[in-house]
């Protein structure tokens, strides 16, 4: 296991514990199938109470990262067959090269599919008043003195969105998605040509607050898709990393 210095002594530490655990399943330092170490082992090794591994045990168990055999050893399970979206902005950081260049054109991918279909949503079901108040977002973007100002407001535009969509599946995948932006797994760099193509924005937005559902669509995947072609773009760069 990586990072083997003990933790410094301190009640329930249980975060410190995942965390580092999680670090090495994802990493690949604990391979699927692999005994994770004793609570015991764990305890003395890390210097923290054997609850504090306990709780962490229990959390990587329902992220389906670990099976806890009862009278057994702790396994770890394979994260791709098992886990869920929120390991995204973890994992991400870890990857390298040809890894890290499918990953990013994973995410590019599920972001164009799943907000295609949320524009189109938004523009036949979406609240009035959302729907309506969607250009004056756009507004601000145009207004902002920063890419980040401008970043963030592109983020609360798609919140909206997909909060009008009504389909809680495309909330929660992307509330993940921004949180591996916010957690350096994805750098908001690769999204610069959707955020400062104000006009494009715009064209959803206008479609979603009309109703027209086909142009709301159409406008979001010719916007999405240029990510998917920044991420095409960089396969050498990762690659040959």
């Amino acid at each position: 296991m990586s990072d083997a210095a003990p933790i410094a002594r301190r009640p329930l530490r249980s975060d410190e514990v995942h965390d580092r655990l999680r670090r090495d399943i994802l990493s690949g330092e604990l391979q699927p199938g692999e005994a994770v170490p004793s609570e015991r082992a764990l305890s003395e090794r890390l210097g923290v109470n054997r609850h504090a591994v306990r709780e962490a045990i229990k959390r990587l168990q329902q992220a389906g990262l670990v099976v806890v055999n009862q009278g057994g050893a702790t396994r770890v399970l394979d994260w791709q067959t098992y886990g869920g979206l929120d390991l995204l902005g973890d994992v991400a950081p870890l990857l390298e090269g040809a890894a890290r260049f499918r990953t990013l054109r994973s995410v590019a991918e599920m972001r164009a599919s799943i907000g295609t279909d949320a524009a189109r949503l938004c523009a036949r079901e979406g609240d009035g008043e959302l729907r309506a108040g969607l250009p004056a977002v756009v507004d601000d973007m145009a207004a902002a003195e920063d890419y980040e100002e401008q970043l963030r407001l592109y983020e609360v535009l798609w919140m909206r969105i997909v909060m009008g969509s009504g389909n809680l599946a495309y909330r929660l995948a992307f509330n993940s998605l921004v949180a591996a932006r916010h957690g350096a797994g994805v750098s908001g760099e690769v999204y610069a040509s959707e955020v400062t193509d104000v006009d494009a924005a715009r064209a959803i937005a206008d479609a979603i607050a009309d109703g027209d559902e086909q142009r709301a669509a159409a406008a979001a995947r010719t916007m999405l898709d240029r990510t998917i072609a920044t991420a095409e773009s960089l396969r050498v760069q990762f690659e040959e990393a």
